[in-house]
């Protein structure tokens, strides 16, 4: 009989922690809904409800790598995108702050020693004229296990009714 290869031995806790790849698909809808969603906007003419996302985090042993998939989106616009600390939920401000590698101990931060793209992971994502992009960020570190739960896209520009810094949309992921 074969011999169980080591990943069958480990806790099913440790299990997403310790997978390469992660993969998210889903489609945008409202926080208030039946069923819990797992990607939330928040803004819905620049987020529209049934757009599809899709998040694929890759880990390695000396980074972390995240994709970001949409369509459907506002057409030629640019949405900036952050991974945050909190789950997503009806009030955008759930989502928390940026994850940071090296946290800053004043909240929210705006340190640049700490608010930069070496500490925290950053994506532009540039929809084209039928609203659909693509954005891909790759950090020289992981994220600490149970501290980062979100990829936010914010309302960026130009952003109608919108501050640039609105947070547009939520998708719950296990980084």
């Amino acid at each position: 009989m074969p011999v169980p290869s080591a990943a069958f031995l480990l806790p099913l806790a440790l299990a997403p922690v310790l997978a390469p790849t992660t993969v998210v698909d889903a489609r945008f809808d409202r926080a208030d809904g039946f069923v819990p969603a797992r990607a939330i906007t928040h803004a819905p003419d620049l987020v529209p409800y049934g757009a599809p996302v899709r998040v694929t985090v890759t880990r390695a042993p000396g980074g972390t790598t995240v994709a970001l998939e949409v369509s459907g989106l506002a057409p030629d616009h640019e949405f900036p995108a952050h991974v945050h600390t909190g789950h997503c939920g009806a009030d955008p401000a759930a989502s928390g702050p940026h994850y940071q590698d090296a946290t800053d101990p004043v909240q929210p931060s705006t340190d640049p020693a700490y608010a930069n793209a070496g500490n925290e992971l950053r994506l532009t994502l540039r929809t084209d004229a039928e609203g659909a992009g693509r954005a891909e960020s790759t950090v020289g570190w992981r994220f600490r296990p149970d501290e980062a739960h979100s990829l936010v896209l914010h309302a960026g520009g130009p952003a109608g009714p919108h501050r640039a810094g609105d947070r547009a949309a939520c998708v719950d992921v296990d980084f």
